[in-house]
């Protein structure tokens, strides 16, 4: 009996012992949860990984205390000894920013990876998250609130439109996947939506000059969109959201194993918006009406010695039409109900593979294929675009000197059924342009807190001969926190009107192109300075600060205002030039809150015969705002953004035109509100455009009559120019060009967030 009391006492007290603690936790940031942490038992070395929430839990056993160390990306390391004397613990750790912004590698700039400090091109960095502010179906649409960046509506029917950098339009800014120049001409109007947003990592966006690195379109900046890495993805991802205009987007991510070394990440997304409205009382829809799907797939490979070898493809198809409330199908292409349709289907292949050999050699590519069926009105535009892309890169460091070779080949067919690709004789006779080209860049480190980049591009286009692309780019460190770049160079681009500017193809207008374009050519210089400020209370201040100047010759301009039934393209006979001041400040404040703000000022002008005039439809000035702030009781963070928009000047057509000149300031302000007390799943929602604005503003009517799209009762005269009469008081022709803003006034939204890690 003893010895039966003596057992059972040694296995109670060996139960005692090895009596499990549970530590629990949450790992987050001044201003919001940390998923992904790293949360180890440094005695043990047992780790886990926060979720998605930044929660943590793990047990341990015959401990009395231990060493909790926790750590994540862009974050200092917590360190701290814990004293178990309970069965359960709980800690809220709090990691400092280490300004992961500033630290994050970009590549971009360089074509390298680098820490963004180490840059000497400035590159600005826009993660998932702050788009996630701010939640659109698009990323054009979510562009809006990056400073200095503007996504203009050239359409107040079809809503297509481009991105404006520093003022300077669409065709002047390069957009790349990847680091792949996949949306060029076509898709600057098209491209842009359907890339799904769960797939998105991050966007880096150049500011000015690129052109010797990525060639001839990288005249005004570049907007590169990384995707996910497939390895750091999550498993699953979804987010649906709805608006009280009753669109409807859905983003759906995942991620597969196929084989040891193979990783696969497929996204897509499905907009839909099929609600007339007709708030402004003209006959036509205030919102295109779009059926789109997206289907995008990324395959990682896993190689030795960890080189990269990656595949992503993407197809696009999209129906939208907009135009009077009673068209449909039936009426596509006549003369009976006015209508602007459009079908587009949309291949892309991209892919990067490192060569199996000692040198850092690339081979990267990319094939697109972009076909468009549209009628606007009785107009037709039926267009075809390929475009093939390669490129070797050889990364090779010598002493001081961090070197870059590379060789490039692009070659683009096009094909419409307009003027523009007739030849002499009335046939039929695509565009095939075949560029290729050389360049090499050498950033030398001449000091310990100084380094200039030196770069050349030789390009040989088959219509217009050799292009020479310099660069130059100086930057000096005077501390950690103060960086100064200078950076300066030149563009070329060619241009075809019709796959530029959608105003031409509107059906409203003739296009006359008074004699053979030449080539644009452009000098561009950018200043950039940087300055990070810290207090002993942990609250933090950067600020960024640019001047630009690009001076243009050859400049291509659209006239509006010569003839109101023609659109006239020529070169200018004078020049153009875009200068300004940009400034952005990001604020991080030790309760939680979050503040990023920017202004940029800017004069577009275009000089000719000694008289200047401002640009049509580009503001003088804008500013740009986000505001977050998390309630840790609450599990709510709560966000305000925003944007304003100097006057800019719009096209009349007319003496009598009653349409405003100018724009007023107008702004597009939106708050949302989050919950994420759930596991995994995040509830969002909020109200867009809480000002109500509208173009319609001050204006007796937006789109030109609209009551007689296809000018049946309008008098014109020997000359062609329309008659003042008392069915047309103003004297006007049918007109959709005059738009500067979205039609969409205040709306609600909602949406629900997964993630599975």
């Amino acid at each position: 009996m003893r010895v039966l009391i003596l057992l059972s006492f040694v296995l109670f007290s060996g139960y005692l012992n090895a009596q499990e603690i549970v530590i629990n936790g949450v790992v987050k940031s001044k201003a919001d949860v940390l998923p992904n942490a790293s949360v180890q038992n440094s005695d043990t070395k047992a780790t886990t990984v926060s979720d998605s929430l930044g929660r943590f839990s793990f047990k341990i056993n015959n401990q009395k205390s231990l060493s909790l160390k926790v750590s994540a990306v862009g974050y200092r390391t917590f360190v701290q000894k814990i004293t178990l004397n309970k069965d359960s613990v709980f800690q809220i750790i709090t990691l400092e920013d280490l300004d992961e912004k500033l630290n994050e590698v970009v590549i971009t700039g360089t074509q390298k990876e680098v820490n963004r400090l180490e840059s000497p091109v400035p590159v600005e960095i826009y993660t998932a998250k702050f788009f996630q502010k701010n939640p659109t179906p698009s990323i054009f649409d979510a562009l809006q609130n990056i400073n200095g960046v503007r996504p203009q509506l050239n359409c107040n029917i079809c809503n297509t439109g481009d991105i404006h950098i520093n003022g300077l339009e669409g065709p002047y800014t390069m957009v790349m996947i990847d680091g792949m120049p996949i949306v060029s001409s076509l898709s600057t109007v098209y491209g842009l939506s359907g890339i799904p947003n769960a797939l998105v990592e991050r966007i880096e966006i150049v500011k000015g000059p690129a052109s010797s690195l990525y060639g001839s379109e990288a005249v005004g900046g570049l907007i590169n969109i990384i995707t996910k890495d497939v390895s750091k993805a999550s498993r699953l991802s979804a987010d649906f959201m709805t608006t009280s205009y009753l669109e409807h987007n859905l983003d759906l991510g995942f991620k597969t194993k196929i084989h040891p070394n193979v990783n696969v990440l497929t996204g897509i997304n499905y907009f839909k918006y099929g609600n007339k409205v007709d708030d402004n009382k003209d006959g036509f829809t205030d919102v295109t009406l779009q059926d789109r799907i997206s289907v995008f797939q990324k395959w990682n490979f896993n190689r030795k010695q960890n080189r990269v070898a990656s595949l992503a493809g993407r197809f696009l198809y999209e129906d939208r039409w907009g135009g009077e409330m009673n068209w449909s199908k039936q009426y596509r292409g006549g003369d009976e109900v006015y209508g602007e349709s459009i079908y587009t289907k949309r291949f892309e292949l991209l892919g990067n593979y490192q060569l199996p050999v000692k040198e850092k050699m690339f081979f990267s590519f990319s094939l697109t294929n972009h076909n468009q069926d549209s009628r606007y009105g009785t107009t037709s535009y039926i267009a075809q675009q390929n475009i093939a892309f390669s490129q070797l890169t050889w990364d090779k460091k010598i002493n001081n000197h961090d070197l870059l070779f590379g060789t490039a080949f692009r070659y683009t067919f096009y094909d419409d059924n307009t003027p523009a690709t007739l030849g002499l004789n009335g046939r039929n006779n695509p565009e095939n342009t075949f560029l290729p080209g050389l360049f090499v860049q050498d950033e030398i480190k001449i000091a310990d807190k100084q380094s200039l980049l030196l770069g050349l591009r030789y390009d040989y286009n088959s219509n217009h001969g050799s292009i020479f692309t310099p660069r130059f780019a100086y930057k000096v460190n005077f501390d950690e926190n103060t960086i100064i770049r200078l950076n300066a160079g030149t563009g070329f681009r060619v241009v075809n009107v019709f796959t530029e500017d959608h105003a031409a193809l509107t059906g409203a207008r003739e296009v006359f192109i008074a004699n053979n374009l030449k080539p644009e050519k452009t000098y561009n210089v950018n200043l950039n300075f940087l300055k990070k400020i810290y207090d002993t209370h942990s609250n933090s201040l950067t600020v960024d600060l640019s001047a630009f100047y690009t001076h243009f010759n050859n400049r291509i301009v659209a006239d509006y205002e010569s003839n109101i039934n023609q659109i006239r393209y020529e070169n200018l006979n004078g020049y153009a030039v875009s200068k300004g001041l940009t400034a952005n400040l990001d604020l991080v404040l030790n309760f939680g809150l979050k503040l990023n703000a920017g202004v940029t000022l800017q004069d577009v002008g275009l000089i000719e015969d000694g008289l200047k005039t401002q640009q049509i439809l580009t503001e003088k000035w804008m500013g740009t705002w986000s505001v977050s702030y998390l309630i840790n009781a609450l599990n709510l963070g709560i966000d305000y953004t925003g944007n304003i928009y100097g006057s800019m000047r719009l096209p009349l057509l007319g003496d009598l035109d009653p349409r405003q000149p100018t724009s007023p300031i107008w702004s597009l302000q939106n708050i949302q509100f989050v919950y994420r007390g759930f596991k995994n799943l995040e509830v969002y929602g909020g109200v867009k455009n809480l000002l109500n604005f509208k173009p319609t503003k001050n204006n007796p009517f937006i789109i030109a009559r609209s009551n007689d799209p296809f000018d049946k009762e309008v008098a014109f005269d020997a000359g062609g120019n329309p008659l003042a009469t008392p069915n047309n008081p103003y004297g006007l022709t049918f007109d959709p060009s005059y738009v500067y803003a979205p039609n969409q006034g205040i709306r609600g939204f909602f949406g629900i967030r997964y993630n599975l890690r």
